[in-house]
């Protein structure tokens, strides 16, 4: 399930009124500030780059993980717990074997593997050691796709540069020809605005955002083992639910 992330929306939107309103208060219009060609030069070229930095694999984690960035997975840890508490009272009544049903409704991979290593009776750190090797290849493949949208944030304003620099050099070709000075060394400098701009309104916030959520998400998937190893042990549900609660102390 996902949830639409209103923060991501506003933060954008207020980000874009502002830059254009100080321009338009300093006097400028807004259609000086778009240019095909200095886009083309910044977009293609920092995607390039990128490209080429990147395995085929951590990009197309990173496409897939951009939709997080506006709508993040729904993780209500709270909900976690009572989850987990669940599973605790299920196995005191029923034995181990009461936890397939749940098994077989899981949808999350790793929850699903967990519980199916619980329902299969397996000893609590034959459990730990098995689950925190997915939950850490996870983690570095995320944390690897974020890095992707890093990488973008550094190179656009250097491809900015390069715009900037490639259109001065069209205009002291036409140097013969001052009427067209002003407006295509403006018109030039685009480019860095693009490069600027795009890297610290889109590329290096997306990678945060990333890495927040990513975060959180391990946290939970650690607070879900957590209760797994619990109950395993044989800990009461009571005690299970304090425990994982900890989790949330400091919110």
């Amino acid at each position: 399930m996902r949830r639409f992330d209103i923060l991501s929306l506003l933060g954008l939107i207020t980000a874009l009124i502002a830059i254009t309103l100080g321009h338009h208060l300093e006097g400028g219009k807004a259609g000086s500030l778009w240019e095909l060609t200095a886009l083309l030069i910044v977009v293609g070229g920092t995607l390039g780059a990128t490209m080429l930095q990147t395995p085929l694999h951590v990009f197309m984690r990173a496409v897939t993980l951009l939709k997080w960035t506006f709508f993040p997975p729904i993780t209500e840890g709270k909900a976690f717990v009572t989850r987990v508490v669940r599973w605790s009272n299920m196995v005191r009544r029923e034995g181990l074997l009461g936890l397939e049903a749940f098994v077989a409704k899981e949808k999350d991979p790793f929850v699903k593997k967990a519980l199916q290593m619980l329902a299969d009776g397996n000893e609590p750190q034959t459990i730990r050691n098995v689950m925190e090797v997915h939950l850490i290849a996870k983690e570095k493949s995320d944390h690897e796709a974020a890095r992707v949208y890093e990488g973008m944030g550094s190179y656009s304003p250097t491809i900015g540069i390069l715009g900037a620099v490639l259109g001065l050099i069209h205009v002291m070709t036409n140097l013969e020809d001052p009427a067209k000075l002003g407006s295509g060394i403006a018109t030039a400098f685009v480019a860095t605005i693009y490069g600027v701009g795009f890297a610290n309104l889109l590329f290096l916030p997306i990678a945060n955002k990333l890495r927040n959520v990513i975060s959180h998400e391990i946290q939970l998937k650690e607070l879900l083992l957590d209760g797994i190893i619990a109950i395993a042990e044989g800990e009461h549900p009571r005690t299970i639910e304090t425990r994982l609660y900890g989790y949330f102390s400091n919110c």
